[in-house]
């Protein structure tokens, strides 16, 4: 069960979200109960904002003085501890519920709806889309923590917004075209589109994209052509961000070269792994000892493979398509590098 939307706004500080936020937030935030005699508090507030919702709670603060806390009343409409000191321990004097909020979450949350704000002050756009502030689809608290976003100064997203040129398309409407050249970044804000790939002579199907994925990105990064069709398949509406703005607010923020020496050093050190991204029979020509072997063109269906507590260092033969992985991991909340140069010509494992 999730708290109702009307529950989070009589919270502090969260009622200040908007209401797309609030709803979104509900849905990630569930209620927990816990019996009398109970203390809730053992699993930690050092990173959470907790509130009591329902039932009465005693707690006990660092100088051995206790308090009782009512459900429903002025003060507990603020986090525990928020205008005090955190509490070391508590007890349930009655059945209560409780919600538990991460702190960096709510953060990213409110820095986001604030810039959204001063964004949708800007005369509307004749398209009539949603505002800012509304954008959940594109714009998920997931996008703002665990993707390209979360790695970005809230200076950087405030530019994105004024940058961003929002796009109805229709069904059936090729977005780009697999040979041309790169021109433009997309986040899909609405409706689903499918991703398809010339081999001999046929279209095949790769992947369907759905809102808050994003597309075009590796012909910017890379400088080389479009390696797929991207086409809607219903009716929606896309984020297009042109090379020169996706190359300043996206691509040098997230994108990092370390130098050959430096990358045998972390690698050596287990805190990093040699990604090659080279098709196999490159790979089994000439491969780093230790290395994962995953082309470039398999990344994205190979994502939930990989572990985020390790960072990759890509590679290739150029640095071509090694800079594109990186920053295709980099999006989707790796820590990711690629190898300064490449492996060169003639290189050996």
């Amino acid at each position: 069960m999730s708290p109702a939307t009307s529950t989070l706004a009589s919270l502090e500080p969260i009622r200040g979200l908007s209401a797309a936020r609030l709803d979104e937030l509900a849905r990630l935030c569930p209620i927990e109960r816990f019996p009398l005699g109970a203390d809730p508090l053992l699993a930690g507030t050092a990173f959470s904002l907790v509130y009591l919702l329902a039932g009465e709670l005693r707690i006990v603060l660092p100088d051995g003085s206790s308090r009782l806390l009512v459900g429903g009343c002025d003060i507990a409409n603020w986090p525990l501890g928020y205008k005090t000191v955190l509490p070391q321990s508590s007890k349930a004097v009655t059945e209560v519920e409780l919600l538990r909020i991460d702190f960096d979450l709510l953060d990213i949350m409110m820095t986001w709806d604030e810039l959204a704000t001063v964004a949708d002050s800007r005369p509307a756009g004749s398209d009539g889309s949603a505002q800012w502030s509304n954008m959940t689809g594109a714009f998920s608290a997931q996008a703002l923590t665990a993707g390209a976003l979360a790695a970005l100064p809230p200076a950087h997203i405030h530019e994105l917004m004024q940058r961003f040129e929002r796009v109805k398309v229709k069904r059936g409407q090729v977005i780009i075209r697999e040979g041309d050249p790169g021109d433009c970044f997309y986040l899909l804000e609405s409706g689903r589109c499918t991703v398809n790939k010339r081999v001999g002579g046929a279209a095949l199907g790769i992947a369907e994209l759905k809102a808050g994925d994003s597309f075009g990105e590796e012909a910017l990064v890379s400088a080389s052509q479009r390696n797929a069709t991207v086409t809607m398949k219903t009716d929606g509406s896309l984020l297009r961000l042109a090379k020169p703005d996706f190359v300043e607010l996206l691509q040098a923020p997230l994108l990092h070269a370390v130098s050959r020496v430096e990358a045998e050093r972390r690698v050596a050190t287990g805190s990093a792994r040699w990604l090659d991204v080279r098709y196999p029979a490159e790979y089994v020509e000439d491969g780093l000892t230790g290395a994962i072997n995953l082309p470039l063109n398999e990344i994205r269906n190979a994502l939930q493979l990989l572990d985020k507590g390790l960072e990759y260092i890509a590679y290739c033969q150029s640095g071509r398509r090694s800079s594109a992985a990186a920053f295709l991991l980099a999006q989707h909340g790796f820590r990711a590098s690629l190898l300064e140069g490449g492996l060169g010509l003639g290189e050996a494992a």
